[in-house]
């Protein structure tokens, strides 16, 4: 339980977890150690969620995290666009999905909802906190942090401390982690403006640079790059509207000076990772573990992502029944994941701010793009639909179930008995395992052999839907996160990855 005294004019607080940064991916881990049982205190440095026009898209795979936690009510339907690109070549996104495509959601409104959320749950948010320090003690005595806050400086006390502070964080250079990868070579400058009219261009390739325009609700935002333009050197100020036009007008002609800027900034291609997402009882999640120019959208769900795969572990190990080892598998499932995501922006980034030479390069991926398997294998790759996790060692083998290591479609589900009928998504909403027996006939073996991990997994005998993605009479193990952790392969090898991903002490009971 998290505990909060004086000593002498610092607090002194004590808790399972210290979360620094309350953007997306801070809040996210929030809100899923919550419902895993942890307690957790957020500090962040801003006053409340972003008020700037950060990242605005949604991708499939996000939308379906936050249906499975029960938010998209509260969010509503954004607008949707099934079209997206690679490195500005136009792509459809849309695969099978409840939400396939990218939406339309604004980075505020986001973080609004999981602070919401995370505050319903339990989570201690204290905003207008800076971290000063921290020190991690010896394997297992957790970590001392230093803040100081609006009413003077706190010392937080924790088992685990997760850096979710962005590109620049503080706790990677507090920790020494190292951050291999390539510092900026180029850049796009970025503005909102009011007051301008200009055409709406979509990845516009003219003859100096990069143009693109997109007006919503009587403002513009305006990117612009200039072939052969390095990226400035800004030493963290923002751009001079006044520059935005000027390469603005070069690239394409335009002047937009007239115009009222709400909002000026600069983003490059650095492509940084750390070697390591843990360093004992230090992890990180989102752009704290990676920098890369947000193409596509990525970054922030990539962040997202991250802190739901680590959440529901890391509290397994705050209560007790799971080992330090599942902490491991974050790193292994989301290292290789970000490393696929770098390795793609990087591509981007030559197709998007690449001069004429690059020219060969796109046709060619144009016409690939007609290939229905390139276009699912970028989609997948960009909606993070088409990850899959190595659940039962190095590698998925080739004749294994085609669910293993992937997400849980979503489906419907016939009762065993009377009742209505439900969805998979809705079945993951406590934040526990399921383990499905898609039979209607409650697989007496394997719900013994489940038993002592009642209190983590829960066991659903419900047949699917006729016609829908899930074939009947093949059991599934699904994690809290929804990926299949186990398919059909018999009760020794259910205890296994019951063990594995839920622990053993229920089973020592």
């Amino acid at each position: 339980m998290t505990t909060d005294h004086q000593d002498t004019d610092t607090t002194i607080l004590d808790t399972d977890v210290l979360v620094v940064g309350a953007g997306p991916a801070g809040l996210m881990l929030a809100t899923e150690l919550r419902l895993g049982g942890a307690e957790v205190v957020v500090v962040d440095q801003r006053p409340g969620p972003t008020t700037e026009s950060r990242a605005s898209t949604l991708h499939a795979r996000t939308m379906e995290i936050l249906d499975s936690r029960g938010l998209l009510d509260e969010l509503g339907t954004p607008p949707c666009e099934p079209r997206g690109h690679f490195g500005g070549v136009p792509l459809d996104l849309t695969l099978p999905s409840s939400h396939p495509g990218q939406w339309k959601v604004a980075q505020t409104r986001t973080e609004e909802l999981l602070q919401r959320r995370a505050a319903e749950l339990g989570a201690d948010l204290r905003r207008r906190h800076q971290l000063l320090s921290l020190e991690a003690k010896s394997e297992g005595a957790g970590v001392e942090a230093e803040a100081i806050g609006p009413y003077g400086p706190v010392r937080i006390r924790a088992r685990y401390l997760v850096g979710c502070d962005g590109e620049d964080s503080t706790v990677r250079r507090l920790v020494r982690a190292p951050f291999p990868g390539r510092d900026a070579a180029r850049e796009l400058l970025r503005a909102d403006v009011s007051g301008v009219e200009v055409a709406d261009r979509r990845f516009q390739r003219l003859e100096h640079g990069l143009a693109i325009a997109a007006t919503r609700e009587g403002v513009t935002r305006v990117m612009v790059h200039e072939f052969g333009r390095p990226a400035a050197e800004r030493g963290g100020a923002e751009p001079d509207f006044a520059e935005v036009t000027d390469v603005w007008k070069r690239v394409t002609g335009e002047d937009i000076s007239q115009g009222t800027p709400l909002w000026v900034n600069a983003f490059g291609d650095a492509n940084r990772q750390l070697a390591h997402y843990r360093h004992g009882s230090v992890l990180f999640a989102g752009d704290a573990a990676h920098r890369q120019m947000p193409s596509g959208g990525q970054a922030l769900n990539l962040g997202v992502q991250d802190a739901f795969n680590l959440g529901w572990k890391l509290a397994a190990v705050v209560r007790g029944s799971a080992g330090e080892d599942l902490l491991d598998t974050y790193h292994s499932e989301r290292h290789t994941v970000g490393r696929q995501v770098l390795a793609n922006i990087r591509a981007q980034v030559e197709l998007l701010l690449g001069g004429p030479e690059v020219e060969p390069a796109r046709a060619l991926l144009t016409e690939l793009l007609a290939l229905d398997g390139v276009r699912q294998h970028l989609a997948g790759m960009i909606s993070g639909l088409g990850i899959r996790y190595d659940v039962e060692g190095p590698e998925i083998h080739r004749d294994a179930h085609p669910l293993l290591g992937r997400r849980l479609p979503d489906a419907w589900l016939e009762p065993a008995e009377r009742g209505a009928r439900r969805r998979t998504t809705e079945l993951l909403r406590t934040g526990r395992g399921l383990l499905l027996s898609l039979d209607g006939d409650g697989a007496p073996a394997l719900r013994a052999t489940a038993a002592p991990w009642s209190d983590r997994v829960a066991f659903v005998a419900d047949r699917p839907a006729a016609g829908g993605p899930l074939p009947a009479g093949q059991p599934l193990l699904v994690r809290p996160d929804g990926y299949v952790a186990w398919a059909g392969s018999g009760p020794a090898g259910l205890a296994r990855a019951l063990t594995r991903w839920f622990g053993t002490l229920a089973a020592d009971d």
